[in-house]
């Protein structure tokens, strides 16, 4: 089969399209005839060579695919509701910039009803991501105010439109106008131009000095002081990047004085059960939602799988507003 390998760490023109064998399901596993794969941020620090690959996984990059089941036990498939020839995304731990990928059968999930092959691959690592540290480990409630950092990366447009979707009064940052007025567009109630206006006093002022329930980042570093005073009473940071560095200073005297938590995860190595996990309680809270049209998923562009240098140097440039997708059609 034809994948897109990393040749050796560094700019995008590593990447190059080379042949694989196509790889064959264990137990608990199918195959998927990949005919979209997304792009993350992930994907980039693994080409940089900043992301190592867990043990056991394939050095061929990406994270989230869609296409057709073309391999599988028919009795573990049976018992998970699916079939050969079902059309699905999936979430996997690695290779899935190839035509043909293995992932754990309880890490797919039925496109939803409506939904392109490429409109599909471009849901798996986000919305998994988002749910588990938005909903789950930042607890948001209908009527709490979410600050959601980087509100036009994969990950922000996803977070605004499910954070809107179960109730939550939402800002969002961006780096530009434009950018700002992308998120007000998918529902976002203020939009921040962290270029031009400082967060913490525009959260300040929106919410009359009060603070947010939840601000999820994917920035750290020096943004972490801000956010701790940007947090009202038991408020939640949930930290899934350190896109600003690892290095946090910030008052402790107001975590505990606001009975604040810090918390924050990573995706990839987690155990297939907790994936599973997060799988159903998408399939069962966001797939009614992606299928009815209220939420819907936000694709800036899509590159041939022999382009995944030009895709990998778009997603760097920062310009783009949602996800972005290779597909499989003309390799």
């Amino acid at each position: 089969m034809k994948a897109i390998e990393i040749t050796h760490p560094g700019a995008p023109d590593v990447l190059c399209l080379g042949e694989r064998p196509v790889p064959v399901p264990g137990p608990g596993e199918l195959r998927i005839r990949v005919s979209a794969s997304g792009i993350n941020r992930p994907d980039v620090l693994q080409r940089l060579g900043l992301y190592p690959v867990p043990p056991g996984v394939s050095d061929i990059p990406g994270l989230e695919v869609a296409g057709v089941i073309d391999q599988g036990d028919a009795v573990e498939l049976a018992a998970a509701g699916l079939r050969l020839g079902d059309r699905v995304c999936a979430l996997v731990a690695g290779g899935g910039y190839a035509q043909w990928c293995v992932a754990p059968i309880a890490q797919c999930l039925p496109m939803p009803v409506g939904l392109t092959d490429v409109q599909a691959a471009s849901l798996p690592e986000t919305f998994f991501t988002v749910w588990s540290n938005l909903m789950d480990r930042g607890r948001l409630q209908a009527g709490e105010t979410v600050l959601i950092q980087g509100g036009t990366s994969g990950i922000g447009v996803t977070a605004i439109q499910l954070a809107k979707a179960f109730g939550a009064r939402v800002f969002a940052t961006a780096g530009s106008d434009e950018k700002c007025a992308a998120c007000l567009a998918l529902g976002a109630d203020a939009a921040i131009n962290y270029k031009t206006h400082d967060f913490q006093t525009e959260v300040a002022r929106l919410t009359d000095g009060q603070g947010v329930d939840v601000i999820l980042d994917m920035v750290a570093g020096s943004y972490v002081a801000r956010e701790v005073q940007s947090l009202r009473e038991d408020g939640r940071l949930v930290i899934i990047a350190v896109q600003g560095g690892v290095q946090s200073e910030f008052n402790a005297g107001l975590v505990l004085r606001r009975r604040l938590t810090l918390t924050g995860s990573t995706l990839r190595p987690r155990p297939v059960a907790f994936k599973a996990a997060i799988a159903q309680a998408c399939l069962k809270s966001v797939w009614p939602l992606l299928a009815s049209g209220q939420i819907k998923p936000v694709i800036h562009s899509v590159f041939d799988a022999a382009d995944a240098a030009s895709a990998h140097a778009l997603m760097e440039s920062n310009q783009h507003v949602g996800k972005i997708v290779l597909t499989w059609e003309k390799a």
